[in-house]
Protein backbone atom coordinates (compact mmCIF):
# COMPACT_ATOMS: atom_id res chain seq x y z
CA UNK A 1 0.00 0.00 0.00
CA UNK A 2 1.38 3.52 -1.25
CA UNK A 3 2.58 5.47 1.99
CA UNK A 4 0.55 8.83 1.92
CA UNK A 5 2.56 11.74 1.09
CA UNK A 6 3.38 14.26 3.88
CA UNK A 7 1.34 17.41 3.21
CA UNK A 8 4.04 20.39 2.46
CA UNK A 9 4.68 22.75 5.27
CA UNK A 10 2.95 26.42 5.15
CA UNK A 11 6.04 28.98 5.01
CA UNK A 12 7.11 29.80 8.27
CA UNK A 13 5.88 33.60 8.72
CA UNK A 14 8.99 36.31 9.55
CA UNK A 15 8.24 38.02 12.97
CA UNK A 16 7.68 41.45 11.80
CA UNK A 17 4.59 39.67 10.17
CA UNK A 18 3.63 37.96 13.36
CA UNK A 19 4.23 41.03 15.27
CA UNK A 20 2.15 43.44 12.61
CA UNK A 21 -1.20 41.04 13.02
CA UNK A 22 -0.34 41.48 16.84
CA UNK A 23 -0.57 44.94 16.30
CA UNK A 24 -3.54 44.79 14.13
CA UNK A 25 -5.12 43.01 17.06
CA UNK A 26 -4.33 44.72 19.81
CA UNK A 27 -5.95 48.23 17.64
CA UNK A 28 -9.22 45.82 17.12
CA UNK A 29 -9.42 44.93 20.68
CA UNK A 30 -9.28 48.16 21.99
CA UNK A 31 -11.49 49.71 19.44
CA UNK A 32 -9.13 52.19 18.00
CA UNK A 33 -10.39 54.02 14.67
CA UNK A 34 -9.52 56.16 12.28
CA UNK A 35 -7.34 59.03 13.10
CA UNK A 36 -6.30 57.69 16.65
CA UNK A 37 -3.15 57.82 18.20
CA UNK A 38 -0.96 54.96 18.42
CA UNK A 39 1.85 54.33 21.39
CA UNK A 40 4.96 55.44 20.37
CA UNK A 41 8.13 53.03 19.58
CA UNK A 42 9.09 52.93 23.00
CA UNK A 43 5.76 51.73 23.91
CA UNK A 44 5.53 49.60 20.96
CA UNK A 45 8.76 47.54 22.63
CA UNK A 46 8.00 47.38 26.08
CA UNK A 47 3.98 46.20 25.15
CA UNK A 48 5.03 43.83 22.12
CA UNK A 49 8.59 42.81 23.83
CA UNK A 50 9.97 43.44 20.32
CA UNK A 51 13.34 44.56 19.35
CA UNK A 52 13.15 48.04 17.95
CA UNK A 53 14.25 46.74 14.02
CA UNK A 54 11.51 44.34 14.47
CA UNK A 55 8.76 47.13 15.33
CA UNK A 56 9.69 49.31 13.07
CA UNK A 57 9.61 46.79 10.14
CA UNK A 58 5.82 45.57 11.60
CA UNK A 59 5.04 49.61 11.17
CA UNK A 60 6.49 49.68 7.87
CA UNK A 61 4.27 46.62 6.59
CA UNK A 62 0.90 48.04 8.32
CA UNK A 63 1.75 51.46 6.60
CA UNK A 64 2.40 49.91 3.06
CA UNK A 65 -1.42 48.07 3.88
CA UNK A 66 -2.91 51.41 4.77
CA UNK A 67 -3.55 50.83 8.17
CA UNK A 68 -1.59 52.99 9.64
CA UNK A 69 -0.30 56.61 8.68
CA UNK A 70 2.92 58.20 10.22
CA UNK A 71 3.55 61.62 10.38
CA UNK A 72 6.27 63.79 10.90
CA UNK A 73 7.17 67.07 12.51
CA UNK A 74 4.73 68.98 15.12
CA UNK A 75 2.40 66.67 16.57
CA UNK A 76 3.55 63.78 14.57
CA UNK A 77 3.65 59.92 14.92
CA UNK A 78 1.60 56.76 14.21
CA UNK A 79 -1.76 56.76 13.79
CA UNK A 80 -4.56 54.52 13.07
CA UNK A 81 -5.48 54.49 9.30
CA UNK A 82 -8.34 53.14 6.88
CA UNK A 83 -8.21 51.16 3.89
CA UNK A 84 -10.38 52.76 1.39
CA UNK A 85 -12.46 50.69 -0.62
CA UNK A 86 -11.04 51.86 -4.50
CA UNK A 87 -7.43 50.65 -2.52
CA UNK A 88 -9.10 47.25 -1.22
CA UNK A 89 -10.69 46.77 -4.46
CA UNK A 90 -7.24 46.96 -6.16
CA UNK A 91 -5.37 45.19 -4.23
CA UNK A 92 -7.89 42.54 -4.69
CA UNK A 93 -7.59 42.94 -8.27
CA UNK A 94 -3.90 42.61 -8.59
CA UNK A 95 -4.71 39.23 -6.84
CA UNK A 96 -6.96 37.85 -9.94
CA UNK A 97 -4.86 39.53 -12.69
CA UNK A 98 -3.49 36.14 -13.47
CA UNK A 99 -5.98 33.79 -12.34
CA UNK A 100 -7.51 33.76 -15.89
CA UNK A 101 -11.11 34.65 -14.52
CA UNK A 102 -14.18 34.24 -17.50
CA UNK A 103 -17.26 36.23 -17.97
CA UNK A 104 -18.89 32.76 -16.43
CA UNK A 105 -16.69 32.84 -13.03
CA UNK A 106 -18.15 36.67 -12.95
CA UNK A 107 -21.94 36.04 -13.15
CA UNK A 108 -21.57 33.09 -11.32
CA UNK A 109 -21.42 35.48 -8.07
CA UNK A 110 -23.45 38.49 -10.01
CA UNK A 111 -26.51 36.26 -10.87
CA UNK A 112 -27.02 35.71 -6.92
CA UNK A 113 -25.75 38.59 -5.44
CA UNK A 114 -27.39 42.14 -7.28
CA UNK A 115 -30.92 40.88 -7.38
CA UNK A 116 -31.14 40.62 -4.03
CA UNK A 117 -29.02 44.12 -4.00
CA UNK A 118 -31.55 45.56 -6.23
CA UNK A 119 -34.66 44.14 -4.31
CA UNK A 120 -32.97 45.30 -0.51
CA UNK A 121 -32.85 48.72 -1.91
CA UNK A 122 -36.15 49.25 -3.53
CA UNK A 123 -38.32 51.87 -1.85
CA UNK A 124 -34.93 53.21 0.24
CA UNK A 125 -33.36 55.45 -2.34
CA UNK A 126 -33.87 58.98 -2.80
CA UNK A 127 -34.85 61.10 -5.63
CA UNK A 128 -31.37 62.75 -5.81
CA UNK A 129 -30.24 58.90 -5.92
CA UNK A 130 -32.52 58.12 -8.07
CA UNK A 131 -31.81 61.17 -10.30
CA UNK A 132 -27.97 59.65 -10.64
CA UNK A 133 -28.82 56.37 -11.48
CA UNK A 134 -31.02 57.72 -14.44
CA UNK A 135 -27.79 60.22 -15.07
CA UNK A 136 -25.99 57.44 -16.06
CA UNK A 137 -28.38 55.28 -18.06
CA UNK A 138 -28.51 58.39 -20.21
CA UNK A 139 -25.10 58.29 -20.85
CA UNK A 140 -25.89 55.74 -23.67
CA UNK A 141 -29.56 56.56 -25.38
CA UNK A 142 -28.54 55.57 -28.51
CA UNK A 143 -26.55 52.32 -29.18
CA UNK A 144 -23.02 52.60 -29.92
CA UNK A 145 -21.92 54.22 -33.66
CA UNK A 146 -18.03 52.15 -33.15
CA UNK A 147 -16.04 50.11 -31.07
CA UNK A 148 -15.25 53.43 -29.00
CA UNK A 149 -18.12 54.21 -28.01
CA UNK A 150 -18.87 50.54 -27.55
CA UNK A 151 -15.95 50.43 -25.01
CA UNK A 152 -17.40 53.36 -23.23
CA UNK A 153 -21.19 52.42 -23.55
CA UNK A 154 -20.06 48.67 -21.66
CA UNK A 155 -17.90 50.53 -18.67
CA UNK A 156 -20.58 53.26 -18.50
CA UNK A 157 -23.44 50.46 -18.00
CA UNK A 158 -21.10 48.75 -15.59
CA UNK A 159 -20.74 52.04 -13.93
CA UNK A 160 -24.65 51.78 -13.01
CA UNK A 161 -24.07 48.80 -11.34
CA UNK A 162 -21.03 50.08 -9.12
CA UNK A 163 -22.94 53.34 -8.00
CA UNK A 164 -26.03 50.85 -7.12
CA UNK A 165 -23.80 49.08 -4.82
CA UNK A 166 -22.49 51.93 -2.57
CA UNK A 167 -26.55 52.15 -1.83
CA UNK A 168 -26.09 49.10 -0.11
CA UNK A 169 -26.68 49.69 3.51
CA UNK A 170 -24.66 45.51 3.89
CA UNK A 171 -21.27 46.84 3.24
CA UNK A 172 -19.78 43.79 2.23
CA UNK A 173 -22.54 42.90 -0.28
CA UNK A 174 -22.09 46.07 -1.97
CA UNK A 175 -18.22 45.70 -1.95
CA UNK A 176 -18.53 42.29 -3.18
CA UNK A 177 -20.35 43.67 -6.37
CA UNK A 178 -18.95 46.81 -6.70
CA UNK A 179 -15.65 44.79 -7.02
CA UNK A 180 -16.97 42.38 -9.93
CA UNK A 181 -18.69 45.27 -11.72
CA UNK A 182 -14.57 46.62 -11.87
CA UNK A 183 -12.80 43.31 -12.86
CA UNK A 184 -15.77 42.66 -15.20
CA UNK A 185 -14.89 46.02 -17.02
CA UNK A 186 -10.98 45.45 -16.99
CA UNK A 187 -12.03 42.01 -18.49
CA UNK A 188 -13.86 43.80 -21.20
CA UNK A 189 -11.24 46.27 -21.81
CA UNK A 190 -8.10 43.99 -22.31
CA UNK A 191 -9.56 41.28 -23.79
CA UNK A 192 -11.95 43.58 -26.14
CA UNK A 193 -15.13 42.37 -25.37
CA UNK A 194 -16.55 45.46 -26.61
CA UNK A 195 -16.02 44.16 -30.17
CA UNK A 196 -17.92 43.68 -32.40
CA UNK A 197 -20.54 46.13 -31.39
CA UNK A 198 -23.66 44.68 -29.75
CA UNK A 199 -27.02 46.22 -30.76
CA UNK A 200 -29.26 43.84 -28.41
CA UNK A 201 -27.24 43.65 -25.32
CA UNK A 202 -26.96 47.71 -25.53
CA UNK A 203 -31.21 47.47 -26.32
CA UNK A 204 -32.02 44.75 -23.34
CA UNK A 205 -29.32 46.23 -20.88
CA UNK A 206 -30.75 49.27 -20.81
CA UNK A 207 -34.34 48.72 -21.01
CA UNK A 208 -33.68 46.02 -17.19
CA UNK A 209 -31.62 48.99 -15.76
CA UNK A 210 -34.77 51.32 -16.38
CA UNK A 211 -37.20 48.93 -15.22
CA UNK A 212 -35.24 48.68 -12.26
CA UNK A 213 -35.12 52.21 -11.42
CA UNK A 214 -38.92 52.28 -11.77
CA UNK A 215 -39.20 49.39 -9.07
CA UNK A 216 -36.71 51.11 -6.94
CA UNK A 217 -38.22 54.45 -6.90
CA UNK A 218 -41.95 52.31 -6.47
CA UNK A 219 -40.74 50.10 -3.48
CA UNK A 220 -41.21 47.07 -5.32
CA UNK A 221 -39.06 44.85 -4.14
CA UNK A 222 -39.91 41.93 -6.13
CA UNK A 223 -40.00 43.42 -9.39
CA UNK A 224 -36.89 44.94 -8.56
CA UNK A 225 -35.69 41.38 -7.91
CA UNK A 226 -37.29 39.95 -10.96
CA UNK A 227 -35.69 42.79 -13.53
CA UNK A 228 -32.18 41.88 -12.00
CA UNK A 229 -32.12 38.66 -12.38
CA UNK A 230 -33.33 38.39 -15.68
CA UNK A 231 -30.53 41.56 -16.75
CA UNK A 232 -28.04 39.15 -15.40
CA UNK A 233 -29.12 36.42 -17.22
CA UNK A 234 -29.47 38.16 -20.53
CA UNK A 235 -26.12 40.33 -20.11
CA UNK A 236 -24.19 36.92 -19.11
CA UNK A 237 -25.30 34.78 -22.52
CA UNK A 238 -24.52 37.62 -24.44
CA UNK A 239 -21.13 38.76 -22.61
CA UNK A 240 -20.38 35.03 -23.43
CA UNK A 241 -20.98 34.79 -26.98
CA UNK A 242 -18.50 38.15 -27.10
CA UNK A 243 -16.04 36.35 -25.66
CA UNK A 244 -16.63 33.43 -27.42
CA UNK A 245 -16.18 35.73 -30.36
CA UNK A 246 -12.39 37.20 -29.11
CA UNK A 247 -10.87 33.23 -28.71
CA UNK A 248 -11.49 32.66 -32.23
CA UNK A 249 -9.91 35.80 -33.75
CA UNK A 250 -7.30 34.99 -31.29
CA UNK A 251 -6.73 31.24 -32.44
CA UNK A 252 -7.64 32.81 -35.94
CA UNK A 253 -4.53 35.46 -35.51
Amino acid sequence: MPRAQPKPREPKRSRPVRVADEIKGWVVERGLQKGDRLPSETEMIARFGMAKGTIREAMRILEAQGLIVTRTGPGGGSFVGEVTSDRARALLGNYFYFKNLTVSDIYQLRRLLEPELAASLAGELSDDDIAELEAIVALYPEPARDDEEEREQHVASLKFHARLAEFASNELLGFLISFMAQILSDLTIYRRLYAPQNIELWRQGRMHQLGVIDALRTGDAEEARRLMASHMAIAQDHMEAQEAQVMKRFIAE
